[in-house]
């Protein structure tokens, strides 16, 4: 897979709330697909199927520990996926810096030091 494949791959496995929820609790150590399955209002095979798609991207990994397949959160993935990211973050920052000083602008009261005319005196002044 190219690293542009795997940047996708990651992208599109992170785009489902299950995925993210399934990756939220592998944080916290490894789990068998039946414990991945237990929170969620899905059969066991909606979440084999789920991490099928986490596995594609390679943010999951599944090893054969006698009659059990503990599935594994892999780091890599989201590395990539956050150095991508990272290389924006200097367009955003600028971007908000900008939209801060045009607030600021905005919200500078005009100078106040004459008090405006109203149209009389403009008529007046004109006369």
């Amino acid at each position: 897979m190219t690293p542009s494949e795997r940047l996708d791959a990651t992208f599109i496995a992170l785009s489902d709330p299950t995925r993210r929820a399934i990756l939220a609790r592998l944080r916290d150590g490894d789990a068998t697909v039946n414990e991945l399955a237990a929170p969620f209002d899905i059969s066991q095979p909606a979440v084999s199927k789920h991490l099928k798609i986490l596995e594609r991207a390679g943010l999951v990994t599944r090893t054969n520990v006698g009659t059990s397949r503990p599935v594994t959160i892999e780091a890599g993935p989201m590395r990539e996926a956050a150095d991508w990211l990272e290389k924006y973050r200097d367009f955003w920052e600028k971007s908000y810096q900008r939209l801060d000083a045009l607030l600021e602008i905005l919200q500078t009261p005009l100078n106040t030091d004459k008090p405006a005319k109203t149209k009389k005196q403009r008529t007046d002044d004109d006369a």
